[in-house]
């Protein structure tokens, strides 16, 4: 159960009733404080309508941080959006297996961008032979826009535990098909 009560549009004044557009769990606690909540979901828009990083990479990088904190909440939205951008059920597997330290059939830019992911979030930084390998794949401004994003959702998902925000009754398929680790 959530730390902070859910609020609603109507609990809004009107002039931030537009913070819940979408009325996710997340955003209907973030609204406590609109004006953090508003600029969040600021850079949120930018990663995902705006940058020019490949859809599918950045979800797929998002998807490990998701899947490496064990956020049920993150995991299982971005299964929903990655299949909205092109991540496959074989591509999810396969970075489950990646996350396992198993080999797999992804393509090289993907294996580097949940490489990247997985690296800061687990050593706080990427490694310079894991950068290398980025460089190989992105631009400049889709390698800042990627480094952007993993950073981004590692500060979600630490906000989503501290909140202990709810998975909406909708996502929790997602997790019964991708069940994330108990340990």
């Amino acid at each position: 159960m959530a730390r902070v009560p859910y609020l609603d549009k109507k609990d809004l004044a009107p002039e931030n009733q537009d913070l819940l557009a979408r009325n996710i769990n997340l955003f209907r606690a973030l609204v406590h404080s609109p004006g953090a909540a508003r600029r969040l979901q600021g850079v949120g828009q930018y990663i995902r309508h705006q940058s020019r990083l490949d859809p599918r990479l950045r979800e797929m990088a998002i998807l490990q941080v998701g899947y490496l904190t064990r956020s049920a909440y993150e995991f299982s939205h971005h299964i929903k959006i990655g299949r909205d951008f092109g991540v496959s059920e074989g591509d999810l597997r396969e970075l489950i297996e990646e996350s396992d330290g198993q080999s797999t059939m992804l393509d090289p830019a993907a294996r580097a961008a949940i490489r990247a992911a997985r690296e800061m979030t687990r050593d706080l930084a990427v490694s310079d032979e894991t950068f290398a390998e980025l460089k190989k794949h992105l631009d400049d401004e889709c390698l800042m826009d990627l480094i952007i994003t993993i950073a981004y959702y590692n500060a979600v998902v630490r906000l989503l535990a501290t909140l202990k925000i709810d998975v909406e009754e909708d996502y929790l398929p997602y997790l019964e098909e991708f069940p994330l680790p108990t340990e």
